[in-house]
């Protein structure tokens, strides 16, 4: 059950990322700042957010 988590997880951070890069497509070509900067924001929090997958699955292996 941890792992099925850990793998949702994973799926969400990566479905975030996807549509983090898509407003920042779409940010960069309307030349608006705000949307650029949030993001960025948002690319970081899918990448903190696969990294406490991997983390997490990592750690259920081992345990």
């Amino acid at each position: 059950m941890r792992k099925a988590r850990g793998i949702l997880s994973l799926l969400g951070a990566a479905g975030a990322a996807t549509s983090a890069f898509s407003t920042l497509k779409s940010a960069r070509g309307k030349n608006d700042r705000l949307a650029l900067v949030n993001a960025a924001a948002s690319i970081l929090v899918a990448v903190t957010g696969a990294a406490l997958a991997v983390r997490g699955l990592r750690k259920d292996g081992k345990a």
